[in-house]
């Protein structure tokens, strides 16, 4: 009889490593955003104009690797307005938010749910429960009310929500304070502009009503 060479099964990775991997990351893409000397706006914003779409994929890109750290999305949204303006700055800061809550959650999802996923804990469960059967209406508020968008990205790939749920919550619930946000960066030269004030009231109702949200789903 021959016999049969069977080949020997991969070593996986247990939760611990896996949640080492993603403080690693974390820690990493962090100390790289604080390291970094941030340009001159003025000579970036021509820079980056002269590059055409290429310019504002670099900024999407640089926004994408930039939401896998603490550091506040808001202040990139208003660099967005401040170096394309309203409606092109709007749409670099959605679609390098949206790919960077996709890498943030994808982090989470691979390296930690698993963890999670065996705590046990009722809470835990009762949470996963929510956000399984109304997972887009939840990452809708949850991105309304003003949470640091990096931990909102880590802390929905640990739960049970859906990917697609997450995405589109996520895509339609970061518009009001991208526009908003946007708007200030773009009209910031001129402070006393009818659309540079508005844009700031448009940010102070957006905090205010997102915090009154907050503590209504909170209860």
């Amino acid at each position: 009889m021959t016999s049969i060479e069977t080949t020997p099964p991969r070593p996986r990775l247990g939760p611990r490593a896996k949640a080492f991997i993603l403080v690693a990351i974390i820690v990493v893409a962090t100390v790289a955003v604080f390291v970094v000397d941030i340009p001159d706006p003025q000579p970036l914003r021509e820079q980056v104009r002269a590059a055409g779409l290429w310019g504002v994929l670099l900024f999407a890109l640089v926004y994408a690797g930039v939401s896998l750290t603490p550091f506040p999305a808001s202040a990139l949204t208003i660099g967005g307005g401040l170096l394309f303006g309203l409606a092109v700055g709007s749409t670099a800061v959605m679609l390098g938010a949206t790919t960077g809550a996709w890498l943030g959650f994808s982090l989470a999802r691979v390296l930690g749910r698993d963890g999670v996923a065996r705590i046990g804990w009722s809470s835990v469960a009762s949470v996963d429960a929510v956000l399984q059967r109304r997972g887009l209406v939840s990452m809708m508020i949850i991105r309304l009310i003003p949470l640091p968008f990096a931990l909102v990205n880590y802390a929905a790939g640990l739960s049970a929500v859906r990917t697609r749920d997450y995405l589109v919550g996520t895509a339609v619930g970061i518009v009001p304070s991208t526009v908003g946000y946007a708007a200030v960066g773009a009209y910031g030269t001129s402070p006393t502009s009818w659309p540079f004030i508005l844009a700031v009231v448009v940010v102070a109702v957006l905090g205010v009503g997102s915090s009154v949200v907050g503590r209504r789903v909170t209860r």
